[in-house]
Order: structure tokens, then C-alpha cells, then sequence
């Protein structure tokens, strides 16, 4: 089968298409042919070799989500799901292939009505936002700000905040054409990427979602109301400063309070209710799940080029 590989750390040019054996499924897992595999900003980190301090070595495949039909099923799994279109998590790597392995735990059926594409666009990114905002205890009539909204978490935490009743939903964004297809789905101001350039915008936020992170992180701080909530969901930016908590001690009367989030901290069993959920939302069209491009396999150095220049909006997937 073809498969993506990393074969030296840094640009994208580092990736290669080469053949590997078709994987078989061990216990508990199942192999899916993919129809489409989700190109995610945590893709782009590992490639770049910045995540080497948690093992990531040269020779890892990228890529964790893929949706597909199960072809084979390993022990102690039901053989029921063989034929059956899932969306699936490979974990950390193992997705840009086209034989992917995924843990049974690990796989949610999908609607007729829900292209394999749009699944990897919203399988991940959906359950980031709804937890996310969760974690940050926002509640209807709040008003929100969320940073980096370009990509696929940040027009889910901007469809699911404004569905969710928010008296204001803000984006930082990087040109007007972007803010005005985020007012689309749900935005209710733009802003630039340091939080400014809009005179109707809120003066302060309740709660403010951070995909980006990053040096200019702590100067968000100034933009939470008092008993405000910051949660960072992501970090395409890289980490901020060491002393970014610098600033909220700053405003330590307004008592507010900064915390991170990753999915990995919610069961397999809550995060797959929320993407049937979420699913079955999008197809009936209360959701939209934002394509960037569809591109092939075979040119993911093409995806993650994009995704280095601040190109796409939404989700790029591979076809293989």
C-alpha cells in the first residue's frame, strides 16, 4: 500500500510516498480502507520536528484520523463491522496511508449522508470545540473570542458557540475575506490577529478559545472581563513565553483563569457520542464541515506546504 513517511524533520519536503506492507489488525483493532485522511495542524508540528521530546522519530507516518470502510477486523472484534463506512482515530501517526489500523474503541459509524471528507473535517476538530468550551464553562448570553479561527477547531468552536446562544461570538483572523466567511457560520465580529480592528467589538470577553498560542499569548489576557476564561486548544504558533502567566498576575482582581485542553483527557466512549452526534448534525445541515481542498495522497507535501504558508481555511484532506 502507499503511504506518507517522514523521512527527515523540518520542511515538507522531508515527506516521501513509499509502499509498506498491508498492516493487519491485532486485537481490539480494525483495518480501514480510507477514502479520506484529515490533514491536522498537529501533522504539520510533528513534521516539523518540533515535537521530538515526546518520541517522535524520522520514518513516522503522520496523520490521525481517516474515514473509510472497515476490511478486516482483529481479534475480539465484532466481524459485523467488516463493510461498514467509520470515521476512525489512528492516535498520534498511521493515517496517511491507504490500509489504515485504528482501535475498535476508536471508531464511530457514519451517517449515509456524511461523505467520508467531511467526517475527517469535522471528527477531531468538533469534539476539541465542544469539549474546549466545556472546559472554559462557557454559558449562553457570554460573550466569546476565538483566536485562530481560520482553521478547523476555530469554525467549530465558532458554529458551536453561536448555535450555543453567545450574546457575541469574535475571531481573529488574518484578512477580511476570512472574517466575512467566518460571519457565515457564526462570527458576529472580526478582528486582526492581535485582537484588534474592530470598533463595535466587545471591550472584553468571557471566554476566549486559543488554537494558536504562541508569543503573543499573554496580551490576550487584557482582553478577558473579570472572572474571564482562558483555554488554549491548540498551539500552531508554538508555546508562549515562560512567563506569559506574568500578565494575569497582573490582573490577579479579576480573578481569571487560564487553562489548556486536549482531547485526550475525555473517554473514547464521551468523545464518540459527541461525533455521532456531531454527524448526524452535519447531515442534516446544522453543522457545515469546511473543505479547504481535497488533494491526493501522493501530494501531501503539497498539503502541508499550504498549511506552512497560512493558506487554508477549514481542513485540507487527502484522497488516497
Amino acid at each position: 500500500m502507499k503511504a506518507v513517511v517522514i523521512r527527515e524533520f523540518g520542511r515538507p519536503e522531508g515527506m516521501a510516498v513509499i509502499d509498506l506492507p498491508t498492516p493487519l489488525p491485532a486485537a481490539g483493532q480494525v483495518l480501514v480502507a480510507t477514502e479520506a485522511v484529515g490533514v491536522g495542524g498537529v501533522d504539520t508540528l510533528i513534521r516539523s520536528g518540533a515535537l521530538t521530546a515526546y518520541g517522535f522519530q524520522e520514518g513516522h507516518v503522520p496523520g490521525s484520523e481517516v474515514a473509510g470502510i472497515v476490511t478486516a477486523v482483529g481479534d475480539g472484534v465484532d466481524a459485523s463491522w467488516i463493510g461498514r463506512r467509520v470515521w476512525g482515530s489512528t492516535g498520534t501517526g498511521g493515517g496517511y496511508v491507504e490500509q489504515a489500523i485504528a482501535p475498535v474503541e476508536e471508531i464511530v459509524p457514519l451517517p449515509a449522508d456524511l461523505s467520508a471528507t467531511d467526517a475527517v473535517t469535522l471528527g477531531s476538530a468538533g469534539v476539541v470545540a465542544r469539549f474546549g468550551l466545556a472546559h472554559a464553562h462557557f454559558a449562553p448570553g457570554e460573550t466569546v473570542l476565538v483566536r485562530g479561527a481560520a482553521g478547523s477547531i476555530g469554525i467549530m468552536v465558532v458554529q458551536l458557540a453561536a448555535r450555543g446562544g453567545a450574546a457575541a461570538v469574535a475571531v481573529t483572523t488574518s484578512s477580511a475575506e476570512r472574517g466575512e466567511r467566518l460571519r457565515k457560520i457564526g462570527a458576529t465580529h472580526v478582528l486582526d490577529r492581535f485582537g484588534g480592528g474592530a470598533d463595535d467589538a466587545p471591550a472584553g470577553y468571557d471566554v476566549i478559545i486559543d488554537v494558536v498560542a504562541g508569543e503573543h499569548l499573554p496580551s490576550f489576557f487584557a482582553r478577558l472581563n473579570p472572572n474571564g476564561r482562558m483555554v488554549v486548544v491548540g498551539a500552531v504558533a508554538g508555546r508562549p513565553p515562560a512567563d506569559f502567566g506574568t500578565e494575569m498576575m497582573a490582573a490577579f482582581q479579576k480573578s481569571l483563569s487560564f487553562a489548556t485542553f486536549s482531547a485526550a483527557t475525555v473517554t473514547p466512549a464521551e468523545r464518540n457520542a459527541v461525533r455521532a452526534e456531531q454527524f448526524a448534525a452535519a447531515g442534516r445541515g446544522e453543522i457545515e464541515a469546511v473543505v479547504h481542498e481535497l488533494l491526493p495522497l501522493e501530494q501531501a507535501v503539497l498539503a502541508h506546504q499550504k498549511m506552512d504558508a497560512g493558506e487554508v481555511f477549514g481542513r485540507i484532506v487527502l484522497a488516497p
